[in-house]
């Protein structure tokens, strides 16, 4: 069976999936994956919104013989992925091939950890003892040990860090629950499989630390397929980098004085260090009075108060290593959290020393309890490059969102892919969506400067006549949480002083997950949120008609990591706007655009609200990579067009 047979209209996929009809961008990204995996060679794929990609890269996947790796955004993804989208298309072409699904080791319920703290029996809440107990229930009759299959416990509660290892933590096959270990089993499965389901932090990780699986996993495949590949220069300048965090040392010292009191109860000094090095950790997060903040090191030259705090750290951790040493060899659980002493102030050295380096960028970062020392490299290009390099192998990145209008440069440079061999083959697939019918861009008129203290204002101000007129289905998204806060408060005042009945959501209220199905379910709802919903978000149908992005996502210029980056490509004499801050732009936009028309069904209007869009040239670059929608500048236009659509669903 060849792609084109199993696509066809009285095809496998035809006949086996309700409702199935191939589109031909579909047919032909299918067949150049398909092409990409015979040849070893490297595809950089962008397929709009509608296109399927999905099936596009499964089938041919399935169906080339070898083993293959498919890396996809977000755990959510995955999931979705390996339970519904691989098993389907894997019955309709009926190939004898095996799957698995492997995740980071905190995915996973662990034994030894779980025991232990059961017995331990200290909690901060009642509510973590209760979730501890349903998850002790859980592990004895899962078969995965995947906390995603636990729906009595939020992914997100605390009792997870007691019932789950990490990579500092585990004892690896020193472990006494290792022939019952859930990671073990996961990894074995993965390694015997034909196709195994990742994600990117998953991979970026495990290839760089040679741990968790992918160290063996890499080497055996024949291809790797990367989804929402528009992610991967992010997190892969996060896993290249390393860091240190207040919160990593507070918990080395908690688990090294857990495993004190069970095997060297008699050494005092050592329960005095964990003490010690708690405190210096602490004290070097209120060494900053702020939170929430970036900062550069150079930033921080003048607090001698931070840089005491790191140096007395330092002291602290060494003397603290120093006495776990002569304590280590007495039980495993000891000798693991030497290794973690170890590795930690291995790492803080670097961090202290690093100031000569030019090609790492050296920052801070504060939450509200923590705070973590970061270096990130200037470049992944060739960190990333050397990934690839070696054994042949076909490599797919393919996403909805890569290329600035068909341009693909900014993304191959940032991954190094320009200077791989074979070389790489780039395509677009626009959406087959009919868009200048189902949707209309709008521009709202008298917009001031997007940096003006009332901009915030009359964002709401421009979005509310949609909502009215919609009768709310609506997403407003911002790009920073002040502005989402002031939105929300806005446009609450209205809806109250004009007795409209319209679900008001507020992105953090409650998790990501929950406010996504309240608003499915509502279906006549406004939900205010930040970046974090510009997209893995899929709302189709007549619940979401109106999108409203706030401005244009440019990271902020004083963002540590992005100005070392833009000075690094100032002194090579090029643009850092055209060149990398423009590009990112676009692609987000494009992201945050593509909630709005999911279906070939949906109808709605995305408004940007960023005046730049007509009076700069750059924004006719943005909004030429945007779907060919309908534009206008007309309130009224937009208004009419809106109240044209079926009323809410619930409303009916």
């Amino acid at each position: 069976m060849d792609i084109h047979t199993a696509f066809a209209p009285d095809g496998p996929l035809a006949r086996a999936i309700p409702g199935f009809a191939a589109r031909p961008q579909q047919l032909e990204m299918a067949g150049r994956i398909a092409d990409a995996l015979t040849r070893n060679g490297v595809l950089v794929a962008e397929a709009g919104t509608g296109t399927g990609k999905t099936y596009a890269y499964l089938v041919p996947a399935l169906m080339s013989g070898g083993k293959v790796l498919i890396s996809t955004g977000t755990k959510t993804l995955q999931d979705q992925l390996f339970n519904r989208d691989l098993p389907t298309v894997r019955a309709a072409l009926k190939v004898p091939v095996t799957t698995a699904l492997l995740k980071g080791r905190s995915n996973y319920i662990c034994h030894y950890h779980l025991t232990r703290n059961l017995s331990d029996g200290r909690f901060q809440t009642p509510e973590d003892a209760a979730y501890l107990r349903a998850i002790g229930r859980h592990a004895e009759r899962t078969q995965t040990g995947d906390k995603a299959e636990c729906v009595e416990v939020p992914e997100d509660a605390a009792a997870w860090m007691f019932a789950t290892s990490s990579r500092d933590n585990c004892l690896g096959q020193d472990c006494p629950n290792i022939k019952e270990c859930f990671v073990a089993e996961a990894r074995r499965k993965a390694m015997e499989a034909d196709v195994v389901v990742v994600n990117h932090h998953l991979f970026f990780a495990d290839v760089m630390l040679k741990d968790g699986g992918m160290g063996e996993l890499l080497p055996a495949c024949n291809a790797v397929v990367f989804d929402e590949a528009h992610q991967l220069p992010e997190v892969a300048s996060l896993f290249f980098g390393e860091s240190v965090s207040t919160a990593q040392v507070l918990e080395l010292a908690r688990d090294t004085r857990s495993e004190t009191i069970a095997g060297a109860r008699d050494c005092l000094s050592l329960l005095d260090a964990t003490r010690n090095v708690e405190k210096a950790a602490r004290d070097l997060r209120l060494s900053i009075q702020t939170e929430n903040a970036r900062f550069a090191h150079s930033q921080l030259q003048e607090n001698i108060a931070f840089h005491d705090a790191v140096a007395k750290l330092q002291d602290e951790l060494q003397n603290f290593t120093h006495i776990l040493e002569t304590q280590a060899q007495r039980s495993e659980g000891l000798a693991n959290c030497l290794r973690r002493s170890q590795e930690i102030d291995e790492r803080l050295e670097r961090w202290i020393a690093g100031e000569q380096d030019k090609d790492w960028i050296r920052w801070v970062e504060v939450f509200s309890q923590t705070l973590s020392l970061n270096a990130t490299p200037l470049s992944i290009a060739s960190i990333f490059k050397r990934q690839m390099d070696g054994h042949p192998r076909a490599w797919i990145f393919a996403s909805a969102t890569l290329a600035v209008g068909r341009d693909f440069n900014h993304y191959c440079h940032e991954l190094g892919l320009n200077w791989v061999e074979p070389p790489i083959e780039t395509a677009v697939w626009g959406s087959p969506f009919d868009y200048p019918s189902q949707a209309v861009l709008y521009a709202p008129q008298n917009m001031p400067d997007p940096n003006s203290p009332n901009y915030p204002d009359m964002v709401a101000k421009a979005a509310y006549p949609l909502i009215r007129a919609a009768q709310g289905r609506c997403f407003v998204l911002c790009t920073s949480l002040r502005a989402m806060r002031r939105i929300h408060e806005l446009l609450g005042e209205w809806l109250e002083r004009d007795k409209l009945k319209l679900p008001l959501l507020l992105q953090g209220d409650t998790s990501r997950t929950e406010l996504l199905e309240r608003f499915r379910k509502l279906g006549n709802a406004v939900l205010v949120a930040s970046q974090s919903f510009w997209e893995g978000v899929d709302v189709p149908g007549d619940a979401l008609s109106v999108v409203v992005i706030d401005k244009f996502p440019f990271t902020p210029p004083d963002d540590p990591v992005l100005a070392a980056r833009i000075e690094h490509i100032k002194k090579g004499g090029r643009s850092p706007f055209m060149e990398y801050q423009l590009p990112r732009a676009v692609i987000n936009m494009k992201q945050g655009a593509g909630r709005l028309i999911r279906t070939e069904r949906d109808k709605g209007v995305l408004c940007i609200c960023d005046p730049r869009m007509l009076s700069k040239p750059y924004g006719k670059r943005i909004w030429q990579s945007l779907p060919p929608m309908r534009r206008s500048k007309l309130e009224s236009e937009v208004v009419d067009f809106l109240e044209k659509l079926p009323p809410p669903a619930r409303q009916r």
